[in-house]
């Protein structure tokens, strides 16, 4: 699979995380794919200085995106 492919995939999971987050006041932008499989993601509004953002980028983020595109390795913020 091309990179430009899995980009529009990682786009397409988070638009279906981003309403989750939006309650809450949240967000997340895709930010790049890395060549090993990367994702780096810019945690937005209240999320971006949330004591739990990790927690919601592991657990959240990282898990259903990892689950839908098992070529993923990791979701990190930048």
């Amino acid at each position: 699979m091309k990179k430009e492919d899995i980009i529009k995939k990682v786009n397409n999971v988070l638009d279906q995380i981003r309403p989750y987050l939006a309650a809450d006041g949240g967000g997340v932008d895709f930010v790049d794919l890395t060549d090993d499989y990367v994702v780096l993601v810019r945690l937005t509004g209240v999320c971006g200085d949330c004591p739990h953002s990790t927690q919601t980028l592991k657990n959240g983020i990282e898990k259903t995106m990892k689950s839908v595109l098992p070529m993923i390795k990791a979701v990190e913020k930048v």
